[in-house]
Protein backbone atom coordinates (compact mmCIF):
# COMPACT_ATOMS: atom_id res chain seq x y z
CA UNK A 1 0.00 0.00 0.00
CA UNK A 2 2.83 2.04 1.02
CA UNK A 3 4.40 1.83 -2.85
CA UNK A 4 1.08 2.67 -4.26
CA UNK A 5 1.04 5.89 -2.27
CA UNK A 6 4.84 6.85 -3.42
CA UNK A 7 3.85 5.71 -7.09
CA UNK A 8 0.76 8.00 -6.93
CA UNK A 9 2.64 10.35 -5.35
CA UNK A 10 5.66 10.19 -8.28
CA UNK A 11 2.74 10.49 -10.65
CA UNK A 12 1.70 14.17 -9.36
CA UNK A 13 5.66 14.69 -9.27
CA UNK A 14 5.90 14.01 -13.06
CA UNK A 15 2.68 15.55 -14.18
CA UNK A 16 4.11 19.22 -12.24
CA UNK A 17 7.53 18.92 -14.02
CA UNK A 18 6.21 17.50 -17.14
CA UNK A 19 5.28 21.03 -18.83
CA UNK A 20 8.58 22.30 -18.28
CA UNK A 21 10.34 19.28 -19.05
CA UNK A 22 9.19 18.32 -22.79
CA UNK A 23 9.56 21.99 -23.58
CA UNK A 24 13.20 22.52 -23.95
CA UNK A 25 13.67 19.77 -26.15
CA UNK A 26 10.75 21.22 -28.03
CA UNK A 27 12.25 24.91 -28.74
CA UNK A 28 15.47 23.35 -29.14
CA UNK A 29 14.44 20.58 -31.65
CA UNK A 30 15.84 17.84 -29.32
CA UNK A 31 14.28 15.08 -29.14
CA UNK A 32 10.91 15.13 -26.15
CA UNK A 33 11.95 11.45 -25.71
CA UNK A 34 15.12 11.74 -25.04
CA UNK A 35 14.06 14.66 -22.52
CA UNK A 36 12.08 12.18 -20.30
CA UNK A 37 14.68 9.39 -20.32
CA UNK A 38 17.48 11.73 -19.79
CA UNK A 39 15.37 13.30 -17.06
CA UNK A 40 14.54 9.60 -14.97
CA UNK A 41 17.90 8.34 -15.88
CA UNK A 42 19.76 11.33 -14.61
CA UNK A 43 17.29 11.84 -11.21
CA UNK A 44 18.27 7.74 -10.45
CA UNK A 45 21.94 8.91 -11.05
CA UNK A 46 21.40 11.51 -9.06
CA UNK A 47 19.76 9.75 -6.30
CA UNK A 48 22.14 6.94 -6.07
CA UNK A 49 25.10 9.51 -5.68
CA UNK A 50 22.85 11.44 -2.57
CA UNK A 51 22.09 7.40 -1.51
CA UNK A 52 18.44 8.78 -2.06
CA UNK A 53 18.65 11.43 0.84
CA UNK A 54 17.19 14.35 -1.00
CA UNK A 55 14.01 14.57 -2.62
CA UNK A 56 14.86 16.28 -5.72
CA UNK A 57 13.59 15.41 -9.09
CA UNK A 58 16.05 16.51 -12.14
CA UNK A 59 14.56 18.27 -15.45
CA UNK A 60 15.66 19.64 -18.51
CA UNK A 61 17.31 22.82 -17.83
CA UNK A 62 16.47 26.12 -19.39
CA UNK A 63 19.69 27.71 -18.96
CA UNK A 64 21.17 25.57 -21.85
CA UNK A 65 18.21 26.19 -24.12
CA UNK A 66 19.64 29.33 -26.18
CA UNK A 67 23.12 27.95 -26.10
CA UNK A 68 22.01 24.89 -27.90
CA UNK A 69 20.04 26.59 -30.57
CA UNK A 70 23.21 28.04 -31.36
CA UNK A 71 25.95 24.97 -31.21
CA UNK A 72 23.56 23.25 -33.38
CA UNK A 73 23.62 25.91 -35.73
CA UNK A 74 27.04 26.15 -35.28
CA UNK A 75 28.66 22.83 -35.36
CA UNK A 76 25.66 20.35 -35.44
CA UNK A 77 23.44 18.07 -33.19
CA UNK A 78 26.29 15.25 -32.28
CA UNK A 79 29.07 17.86 -31.68
CA UNK A 80 26.61 19.65 -29.58
CA UNK A 81 25.50 16.53 -27.59
CA UNK A 82 29.29 16.41 -27.06
CA UNK A 83 28.95 19.88 -25.39
CA UNK A 84 26.63 19.14 -23.09
CA UNK A 85 28.02 16.28 -21.95
CA UNK A 86 31.24 18.54 -21.14
CA UNK A 87 29.05 21.05 -19.07
CA UNK A 88 28.29 18.32 -16.50
CA UNK A 89 32.19 18.26 -15.47
CA UNK A 90 31.67 22.10 -14.38
CA UNK A 91 29.74 21.07 -11.56
CA UNK A 92 32.49 18.38 -10.51
CA UNK A 93 34.84 21.70 -10.28
CA UNK A 94 32.42 23.02 -8.00
CA UNK A 95 31.61 20.19 -6.10
CA UNK A 96 35.56 20.07 -5.57
CA UNK A 97 35.76 23.56 -4.56
CA UNK A 98 32.60 23.21 -2.20
CA UNK A 99 34.43 20.14 -0.61
CA UNK A 100 37.86 21.84 -0.54
CA UNK A 101 36.95 25.80 0.79
CA UNK A 102 33.37 25.15 1.51
CA UNK A 103 30.40 27.10 -0.08
CA UNK A 104 31.93 30.57 0.80
CA UNK A 105 34.71 30.10 -1.64
CA UNK A 106 31.76 29.87 -4.51
CA UNK A 107 30.01 33.04 -3.24
CA UNK A 108 33.27 34.59 -3.68
CA UNK A 109 34.20 33.87 -7.12
CA UNK A 110 30.25 34.23 -8.07
CA UNK A 111 28.67 37.42 -6.15
CA UNK A 112 25.16 37.89 -6.99
CA UNK A 113 26.63 40.88 -9.26
CA UNK A 114 27.67 38.08 -11.26
CA UNK A 115 25.06 35.92 -11.39
CA UNK A 116 22.22 38.14 -11.79
CA UNK A 117 22.81 39.64 -15.39
CA UNK A 118 23.83 36.64 -15.93
CA UNK A 119 20.64 34.74 -15.54
CA UNK A 120 18.87 37.87 -17.00
CA UNK A 121 20.90 36.70 -20.26
CA UNK A 122 20.03 33.39 -20.01
CA UNK A 123 16.12 34.69 -20.74
CA UNK A 124 16.41 37.63 -22.81
CA UNK A 125 19.18 36.02 -25.33
CA UNK A 126 16.40 33.97 -27.05
CA UNK A 127 13.73 36.71 -26.67
CA UNK A 128 13.94 37.17 -30.43
CA UNK A 129 13.25 33.50 -31.13
CA UNK A 130 10.11 33.69 -28.05
CA UNK A 131 8.30 36.48 -30.42
CA UNK A 132 9.20 34.68 -33.88
CA UNK A 133 7.58 31.57 -32.45
CA UNK A 134 4.43 33.36 -30.99
CA UNK A 135 4.04 35.50 -35.03
CA UNK A 136 4.10 31.71 -36.17
CA UNK A 137 7.27 32.53 -37.93
CA UNK A 138 10.67 29.85 -38.25
CA UNK A 139 13.68 30.58 -39.52
CA UNK A 140 12.29 33.73 -40.53
CA UNK A 141 9.44 32.05 -42.56
CA UNK A 142 5.69 32.73 -41.96
CA UNK A 143 4.95 29.13 -41.03
CA UNK A 144 1.47 29.85 -39.75
CA UNK A 145 -0.84 32.47 -40.55
CA UNK A 146 -0.19 35.60 -39.13
CA UNK A 147 -3.24 36.46 -37.65
CA UNK A 148 -3.46 32.90 -36.37
CA UNK A 149 -0.92 33.13 -34.88
CA UNK A 150 -1.43 36.00 -32.96
CA UNK A 151 -4.98 34.95 -31.44
CA UNK A 152 -3.67 31.30 -30.66
CA UNK A 153 -0.10 32.69 -28.73
CA UNK A 154 -2.15 35.59 -26.91
CA UNK A 155 -5.02 33.29 -25.70
CA UNK A 156 -2.13 30.59 -24.66
CA UNK A 157 -0.18 33.45 -22.46
CA UNK A 158 -3.36 34.97 -21.45
CA UNK A 159 -4.50 31.45 -19.90
CA UNK A 160 -0.92 30.69 -18.75
CA UNK A 161 -1.01 34.03 -16.89
CA UNK A 162 -4.66 33.65 -15.50
CA UNK A 163 -3.40 30.54 -13.89
CA UNK A 164 -0.02 31.57 -12.67
CA UNK A 165 -1.40 34.60 -10.93
CA UNK A 166 -5.35 33.31 -10.28
CA UNK A 167 -5.29 30.15 -9.87
CA UNK A 168 -5.62 27.38 -6.93
CA UNK A 169 -1.68 26.48 -5.41
CA UNK A 170 -1.76 23.39 -7.03
CA UNK A 171 -2.64 25.11 -10.69
CA UNK A 172 -0.03 27.47 -10.22
CA UNK A 173 2.67 24.63 -9.86
CA UNK A 174 1.34 23.72 -13.70
CA UNK A 175 0.45 26.86 -15.41
CA UNK A 176 3.09 25.70 -18.79
CA UNK A 177 0.91 22.66 -18.48
CA UNK A 178 -2.55 23.76 -18.46
CA UNK A 179 -1.44 27.11 -21.18
CA UNK A 180 -0.43 24.39 -23.63
CA UNK A 181 -3.58 22.09 -23.45
CA UNK A 182 -5.58 24.97 -23.39
CA UNK A 183 -3.42 26.54 -26.73
CA UNK A 184 -3.66 23.22 -28.12
CA UNK A 185 -7.49 22.64 -27.66
CA UNK A 186 -8.25 26.07 -29.36
CA UNK A 187 -5.41 25.48 -32.55
CA UNK A 188 -7.53 22.33 -32.94
CA UNK A 189 -10.64 23.96 -33.58
CA UNK A 190 -8.82 26.33 -35.59
CA UNK A 191 -7.96 23.61 -37.87
CA UNK A 192 -4.00 24.26 -37.10
CA UNK A 193 -3.02 20.85 -35.97
CA UNK A 194 -2.03 17.95 -37.84
CA UNK A 195 -3.65 14.51 -36.03
CA UNK A 196 -2.30 12.29 -39.25
CA UNK A 197 1.48 11.59 -37.68
CA UNK A 198 -0.63 11.61 -34.38
CA UNK A 199 -2.31 8.26 -35.34
CA UNK A 200 0.46 7.12 -37.41
CA UNK A 201 2.92 6.61 -35.08
CA UNK A 202 3.79 3.23 -32.86
CA UNK A 203 2.21 2.86 -29.22
CA UNK A 204 5.60 1.76 -28.31
CA UNK A 205 9.03 3.06 -29.94
CA UNK A 206 12.40 3.16 -28.34
CA UNK A 207 13.46 6.79 -28.79
CA UNK A 208 16.62 7.65 -31.21
CA UNK A 209 19.81 7.85 -29.56
CA UNK A 210 22.45 10.55 -30.73
CA UNK A 211 26.04 9.41 -30.56
CA UNK A 212 28.00 12.45 -29.20
CA UNK A 213 31.34 13.47 -31.81
CA UNK A 214 34.58 15.29 -30.06
CA UNK A 215 34.55 18.52 -30.48
CA UNK A 216 36.24 20.97 -28.16
CA UNK A 217 34.91 23.90 -29.30
CA UNK A 218 31.18 22.64 -28.53
CA UNK A 219 32.80 21.63 -24.88
CA UNK A 220 34.20 25.16 -24.40
CA UNK A 221 31.20 26.79 -25.76
CA UNK A 222 29.44 25.06 -23.08
CA UNK A 223 31.14 24.67 -20.33
CA UNK A 224 30.90 28.26 -19.03
CA UNK A 225 26.80 28.01 -19.36
CA UNK A 226 26.58 25.42 -16.75
CA UNK A 227 28.08 27.73 -14.28
CA UNK A 228 24.16 29.11 -13.82
CA UNK A 229 22.75 26.10 -13.23
CA UNK A 230 25.42 24.61 -11.12
CA UNK A 231 24.58 27.71 -8.53
CA UNK A 232 20.81 27.52 -9.02
CA UNK A 233 21.48 24.04 -7.96
CA UNK A 234 22.95 24.96 -5.01
CA UNK A 235 19.66 27.29 -4.14
CA UNK A 236 18.01 24.69 -5.15
CA UNK A 237 19.04 21.97 -2.33
CA UNK A 238 18.97 25.11 0.15
CA UNK A 239 15.52 25.60 -0.77
CA UNK A 240 14.24 22.08 -0.60
CA UNK A 241 15.90 21.96 2.70
CA UNK A 242 13.95 24.62 4.35
CA UNK A 243 10.86 23.06 3.28
CA UNK A 244 11.86 19.09 4.53
CA UNK A 245 13.41 20.98 7.47
CA UNK A 246 16.72 19.17 6.92
CA UNK A 247 20.16 20.28 6.27
CA UNK A 248 21.15 18.72 2.84
CA UNK A 249 24.41 20.93 2.55
CA UNK A 250 25.62 19.07 5.56
CA UNK A 251 23.88 15.70 4.95
CA UNK A 252 24.66 14.33 2.06
CA UNK A 253 26.96 17.51 1.24
CA UNK A 254 26.90 19.88 -1.11
CA UNK A 255 29.67 18.94 -3.21
CA UNK A 256 27.68 15.17 -3.22
CA UNK A 257 24.41 16.89 -4.76
CA UNK A 258 26.29 19.14 -7.11
CA UNK A 259 28.25 15.90 -8.71
CA UNK A 260 25.45 14.03 -8.62
CA UNK A 261 23.72 16.75 -10.76
CA UNK A 262 26.50 16.95 -13.23
CA UNK A 263 26.90 12.56 -13.66
CA UNK A 264 23.28 13.63 -14.58
CA UNK A 265 24.17 16.37 -17.08
CA UNK A 266 26.48 14.11 -18.73
CA UNK A 267 24.55 10.93 -18.39
CA UNK A 268 21.80 13.56 -20.55
CA UNK A 269 24.15 14.33 -23.32
CA UNK A 270 25.67 11.21 -23.90
CA UNK A 271 22.00 9.62 -24.95
CA UNK A 272 21.12 12.71 -26.56
CA UNK A 273 18.90 14.64 -23.95
CA UNK A 274 19.14 18.24 -23.18
CA UNK A 275 20.87 19.04 -19.71
CA UNK A 276 19.51 18.26 -16.64
CA UNK A 277 18.75 20.36 -13.23
CA UNK A 278 16.61 20.61 -10.06
CA UNK A 279 13.28 21.97 -10.60
CA UNK A 280 11.89 24.81 -8.39
CA UNK A 281 8.48 22.90 -9.59
CA UNK A 282 8.73 20.24 -7.90
CA UNK A 283 9.79 21.61 -4.52
CA UNK A 284 6.69 23.68 -4.35
CA UNK A 285 4.62 20.49 -5.14
CA UNK A 286 6.87 18.92 -1.89
CA UNK A 287 5.93 22.03 0.03
CA UNK A 288 2.04 22.27 -0.42
CA UNK A 289 2.01 18.36 -0.36
CA UNK A 290 4.26 18.27 2.59
CA UNK A 291 5.80 14.36 1.31
CA UNK A 292 9.25 15.07 1.44
CA UNK A 293 9.90 11.21 0.96
CA UNK A 294 12.33 11.19 -1.79
CA UNK A 295 11.22 7.42 -3.03
CA UNK A 296 8.40 9.38 -4.43
CA UNK A 297 11.01 11.22 -7.28
CA UNK A 298 12.24 7.43 -7.65
CA UNK A 299 8.96 6.69 -9.05
CA UNK A 300 8.65 9.89 -10.92
CA UNK A 301 11.93 8.79 -12.77
CA UNK A 302 10.80 5.47 -13.54
CA UNK A 303 7.38 6.90 -14.71
CA UNK A 304 9.37 9.54 -17.35
CA UNK A 305 11.98 6.54 -18.30
CA UNK A 306 8.23 4.48 -19.25
CA UNK A 307 7.33 7.51 -21.13
CA UNK A 308 10.00 7.62 -23.27
CA UNK A 309 9.10 4.47 -25.06
CA UNK A 310 5.43 6.14 -25.82
CA UNK A 311 5.79 6.73 -29.26
CA UNK A 312 1.89 8.77 -29.79
CA UNK A 313 2.92 10.26 -26.80
CA UNK A 314 6.07 11.46 -28.52
CA UNK A 315 4.20 12.08 -31.82
CA UNK A 316 1.38 14.26 -30.17
CA UNK A 317 4.30 16.27 -28.26
CA UNK A 318 5.34 17.25 -31.89
CA UNK A 319 2.32 18.45 -33.31
CA UNK A 320 2.18 20.98 -30.91
CA UNK A 321 1.86 24.53 -33.34
CA UNK A 322 4.98 26.86 -32.91
CA UNK A 323 2.27 30.10 -31.58
CA UNK A 324 1.20 27.96 -28.67
CA UNK A 325 5.02 27.71 -27.11
CA UNK A 326 5.67 30.92 -28.52
CA UNK A 327 2.97 31.96 -26.54
CA UNK A 328 4.25 29.99 -23.26
CA UNK A 329 8.00 31.59 -23.99
CA UNK A 330 7.49 35.05 -23.63
CA UNK A 331 6.28 34.53 -20.18
CA UNK A 332 9.04 31.85 -19.38
CA UNK A 333 11.86 33.37 -21.05
CA UNK A 334 11.09 37.28 -19.40
CA UNK A 335 10.74 34.67 -15.81
CA UNK A 336 14.22 33.89 -15.96
CA UNK A 337 15.49 37.33 -17.08
CA UNK A 338 13.26 38.65 -13.89
CA UNK A 339 14.90 35.78 -11.46
CA UNK A 340 18.41 37.64 -12.53
CA UNK A 341 17.40 40.83 -11.71
CA UNK A 342 15.45 39.29 -8.81
CA UNK A 343 19.16 38.07 -7.68
CA UNK A 344 20.34 41.61 -7.75
CA UNK A 345 17.59 43.17 -5.79
CA UNK A 346 17.81 40.54 -3.24
CA UNK A 347 21.36 41.06 -2.55
CA UNK A 348 21.00 44.75 -2.32
CA UNK A 349 23.63 44.95 -5.09
CA UNK A 350 24.61 48.81 -5.36
CA UNK A 351 24.29 49.99 -9.14
CA UNK A 352 25.81 53.33 -8.40
CA UNK A 353 28.86 51.78 -7.35
CA UNK A 354 31.02 51.84 -10.52
CA UNK A 355 32.32 48.34 -10.43
CA UNK A 356 28.64 46.49 -10.39
CA UNK A 357 27.31 49.16 -12.90
CA UNK A 358 30.17 48.01 -15.14
CA UNK A 359 29.26 44.17 -14.54
CA UNK A 360 25.92 44.40 -15.55
CA UNK A 361 25.84 46.93 -18.25
CA UNK A 362 28.63 45.20 -20.47
CA UNK A 363 27.76 41.20 -19.50
CA UNK A 364 23.44 42.47 -20.64
CA UNK A 365 25.10 44.39 -23.88
CA UNK A 366 27.09 41.72 -24.72
CA UNK A 367 24.90 38.66 -24.35
CA UNK A 368 21.78 39.77 -25.49
CA UNK A 369 23.53 41.68 -28.75
CA UNK A 370 25.05 38.29 -29.54
CA UNK A 371 28.93 39.77 -29.32
CA UNK A 372 31.02 36.53 -30.62
CA UNK A 373 35.35 36.63 -29.70
CA UNK A 374 37.10 34.14 -31.86
CA UNK A 375 40.43 32.98 -31.25
CA UNK A 376 41.37 31.43 -34.43
CA UNK A 377 38.99 27.93 -34.53
CA UNK A 378 37.82 28.85 -31.07
CA UNK A 379 34.80 31.14 -30.23
CA UNK A 380 33.07 32.44 -27.12
CA UNK A 381 29.38 33.81 -27.32
CA UNK A 382 26.15 34.19 -25.71
CA UNK A 383 26.25 32.80 -21.90
CA UNK A 384 29.62 31.30 -21.90
CA UNK A 385 31.15 34.26 -22.90
CA UNK A 386 29.05 36.51 -20.31
CA UNK A 387 29.85 34.48 -17.25
CA UNK A 388 33.86 34.64 -18.57
CA UNK A 389 33.31 38.72 -18.50
CA UNK A 390 31.63 38.78 -15.17
CA UNK A 391 34.02 36.84 -13.40
CA UNK A 392 37.01 38.46 -15.13
CA UNK A 393 35.66 42.11 -14.72
CA UNK A 394 34.57 41.30 -10.57
CA UNK A 395 38.13 39.57 -10.11
CA UNK A 396 39.81 42.58 -11.85
CA UNK A 397 37.97 45.85 -10.78
CA UNK A 398 38.10 47.53 -7.20
CA UNK A 399 35.36 47.90 -5.00
CA UNK A 400 34.90 51.55 -3.34
CA UNK A 401 35.05 51.17 0.49
CA UNK A 402 31.70 52.98 1.50
CA UNK A 403 29.96 50.15 -0.14
CA UNK A 404 32.00 46.97 0.57
CA UNK A 405 28.48 46.13 2.56
CA UNK A 406 26.62 46.17 -0.74
CA UNK A 407 28.13 42.38 -1.23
Amino acid sequence: MQQIKLAVSGMQILFVAFGAMVLVPLLTGLNPAMALLGAGIGTLVFQAVTKWKVPVFLGSSFAFIAPIIYSISEWGLPSTMFGLFAAGFMYFVFAGLVKWRGLAAVNRLLPPVVIGPVIMVIGLSVAVVASQMAMGQAGGEQVVDYTQSLLLSGFTFAVTVVVAVFGSRMMKLIPILIGVAAGYTAALVMGLVDTAPIAAAPWFAVPHFVTPEVNWQAALFMLPVAIAPAIEHIGGVMAIGKVTDKDYAADPGLHKTLAGDGLGVCVAGLIGGPPVTTYGEVTGAVMITKNGNPYIMTWAAIFAICMAFFGKFNAFLASIPLPVMGGIMILLFGTIASLGLKTLIDAKVDLMQPKNLVIVSSVLTTGVGGMVIKFGSMSFAGVGLCAILAIVLNWVLPLQKQSENSH
